[in-house]
């Protein structure tokens, strides 16, 4: 089966009533980034990191995966699919899709502040005086701006091997994870669906543009892809 590697961002849950990213005067649901996603915010304001995460993780136990999603796991009848992506919800993985690598962590899993120890899964509030087993505070399995990416080497393994690339509802604008395109040869065909494209079909030669939702898009370029595999 032919191997296709899907990137995917905020845009691919937006209309599954998850918010994007940052609005457009650059907070995050009404927070300075740096106050909520750095390890130096955590340091200063624990509770308020908490809380806002605890408010995210809510949200997100209350929406469903959307036609986005489910395209994709459509894909997977006749290609072989991963999907890495920037998000930290469960969506693709509540559609269906068996392949996923999470970039940026998981709402849904927690870690100690001081220990190597892995996450576990966490779907509940995480509070101060939550502890691992060592004593030490947990937080949540994110991975915050000022922190390296554990799995981007694995991400880039993965890409090297697309022989077909969509990416949907991401800016490619945040590294590392907008380098990866550059990890794919020059030759295969990329898709890139986005209602706001930022990047210029003169960038690769095999690249397509899409300018529309994902859940407009996506489904469209997936019957697509079946049909001609036919």
């Amino acid at each position: 089966m032919k191997r296709i590697v899907v990137l995917t961002g905020a845009g691919v849950s937006a209309d599954s009533g998850l918010k994007t990213f940052r609005d457009a005067n650059g907070l995050w649901e009404g927070h300075d980034v740096m106050e909520v996603a750095t390890p130096e915010g955590f340091a200063r304001n624990p509770a308020l990191v908490l809380e806002f995460y605890n408010q995210r993780r809510k949200q997100l136990l209350q929406v469903r995966p959307n036609a986005a999603h489910r395209a994709l796991v459509s894909l997977e009848t006749k290609f072989k699919v991963d999907i890495i992506t920037q998000n930290v919800d469960d969506l693709h993985e509540r559609a269906g899709s068996k392949n996923v690598l999470h970039l940026h962590g998981e709402l849904l899993k927690a870690r100690s502040t001081r220990t190597n120890s892995g996450s576990v899964p966490w779907s509940k509030d995480i509070l101060l005086g939550d502890v691992c087993e060592k004593g030490y505070q947990m937080r949540p399995h994110i991975v915050w701006f000022g922190e390296a990416v554990p799995m981007m080497d694995k991400a880039i393994q993965i890409t090297e091997q697309a022989e077909i690339l969509i990416i949907i509802g991401t800016s490619m604008q945040v590294y590392p994870a907008a380098g990866l395109i550059d990890f794919v040869s020059r030759e295969i065909p990329i898709y890139f669906i986005d209602p706001k494209p930022s990047i210029s079909e003169q960038r690769r030669k095999h690249l397509t543009i899409i300018a529309k939702s994902a859940t407009d898009g996506l489904p469209t370029l997936v019957d697509k892809l079946i049909n001609e595999n036919v």
